[in-house]
């Protein structure tokens, strides 16, 4: 009877022991859930996007509490570091804000205060790059380009 019992006990170790390397494994090896509000801050309303080929996404998004917007540049899969970058500019400021370097899910955050302007922002992931001009204001038509240079 003792041997049963540790031989049982042996094999619930084991396999607690399996199970939770297994858990461990699989949350270290899945790819973050990033969103705009994640990199900007929970207070930053998404206004605007614009696709980066099908590497990922630019968010324009705005703070109606401060008057500020913020940009993120998106990897659709993150993995090993790319270059990548996300800038906001504000022509009738001149206020511009900008990130870029090698990253391995995102670029940002990139600040400006921008209310009642009209902005222009975008960013690029590898070879691909984004611009997106005379956005989000009435008086001006907005004007998207994707270069792959």
């Amino acid at each position: 009877m003792r041997i049963a019992r540790n031989v049982a006990t042996l094999g619930a170790v084991t396999a607690l022991t399996v199970g939770a390397t297994a858990a461990f494994t699989a949350t270290a090896s899945a790819a973050p859930n990033v969103t705009p509000q994640g990199v900007c801050g929970k207070a930053y309303k998404t206004v605007n996007s614009v696709p980066v080929g099908s590497l990922g996404t630019v968010y324009l998004t705005y703070n109606s509490a401060n008057g500020q917007n913020c940009v993120a540049t998106i990897r659709t899969n993150p993995g090993s570091a790319k270059p990548m970058s996300t800038y906001i500019y504000v022509p009738a400021t001149d206020a511009w804000a900008g990130d870029d370097g090698n990253f391995t899910s995102y670029a940002g955050p990139a600040y400006v205060y921008g209310k009642g302007y009209c902005v222009s922002w975008g960013g690029h992931i590898a070879n691909v790059y984004v611009s997106v001009e005379n956005s989000n204001c009435a008086a001006l038509r907005e004007q998207r380009t994707t270069e792959v240079r």
